[in-house]
């Protein structure tokens, strides 16, 4: 009898030191997933040339360990959030028009890599409207466009823009703030029966593989050609020293994002999209992690 009350006590005390020991490799393990790469936090303006940069590097990112999220507000409150280390990154960044936000926050946020160079930007018309070819011809013509100008949300740097180019150029038009995709709906709308129309445009975007589009010259200089740029929060060299360094790689073709944005607009799935683009340029994706 005593032998069996010895066998299950020793049973009893093996089962204990047992259980202790996978509770022990339980929290090894929680503290080595807790070790983990960080979240890397995009800001994602509500503009289409945003969504291939931010698609294709959060993708990389990925692969690269860190988990990724997107977060969409206009462009005043990503650079709010890039300010307060909200937000990790924004992708989309037009140079100079965003230098206001980069003066207003000098002291948290910098600017890490040229994403392309040469992107035209600035007021546009179809080219049907053949004796319109600049600003200042819209002078003393402005009733055949209803005194109207179509430009895109209230918040952004371009919107601050016109309306300071309307005063010093002395027209007589309304700046009619709307969505990107609003102000291209009520512009398709006139094309489409050829009336005159006059609104915000930029490129890389499709509105000039749908439509024969021309820039208007700026005499006074208020839009010129823009380079986008790659926007980091300062804390993010030391949050996430391999991130950044990629970040600060960063360079695709102006040609490539147009493109992209094309296939999206068609039906692809984003993320998709972005995946074929990695696949295609893998040289150029390992360069820019440095491998």
């Amino acid at each position: 009898m005593k032998k069996i009350i010895f066998s299950l006590v020793m049973i009893l005390v093996l089962g204990i030191i047992s259980a202790c020991g996978a509770d022990s490799q339980g929290e090894e393990a929680s503290t080595n997933s807790d070790e983990g790469k960080p979240t890397i936090t995009f800001g994602v303006a509500p503009w289409t040339t945003t969504v291939p940069p931010t698609k294709v590097a959060g993708l990389i990112l990925e692969d690269m360990g860190y988990t990724v999220e997107e977060t969409k507000a206009d462009v005043g409150g990503v650079f709010t959030g890039l300010s307060r280390g909200d937000l990790d990154v924004f992708m989309d960044s037009w140079m100079p028009m965003h230098e206001n936000y980069f003066e207003k926050y000098s002291d948290s946020i910098e600017d890490t890599a040229v994403s392309y160079p040469e992107a035209e930007t600035g007021w546009v018309v179809p080219t049907y409207m053949e004796d319109i070819n600049s600003i200042s011809d819209i002078g003393g013509n402005e009733d055949i466009f209803d005194n109207k100008y179509y430009g895109i949300e209230e918040g952004a740097s371009a919107t601050k823009t016109s309306k300071e180019l309307i005063k010093a150029y002395g027209l007589d038009m309304e700046h009619v703030a709307s969505s990107e995709g609003g102000m291209l709906a009520q512009a398709s709308r006139l094309m489409k029966q050829e009336e005159p129309v006059v609104f915000f445009g930029w490129r890389p975007h499709t509105m000039f593989n749908k439509y024969d589009l021309k820039v208007l010259e700026d005499d006074k200089g208020f839009f010129e050609t823009s380079s986008v740029h790659v926007v980091t929060n300062n804390n993010l060299k030391d949050k996430a020293p391999e991130a950044y360094e990629f970040l600060s790689n960063w360079s695709i073709p102006i040609d490539d994002v147009e493109e992209m944005i094309v296939k999206i607009e068609e039906g692809a799935d984003e993320t998709e999209v972005a995946q074929e683009w990695i696949d295609n340029n893998q040289e150029k994706v390992n360069k820019m992690i440095g491998e």
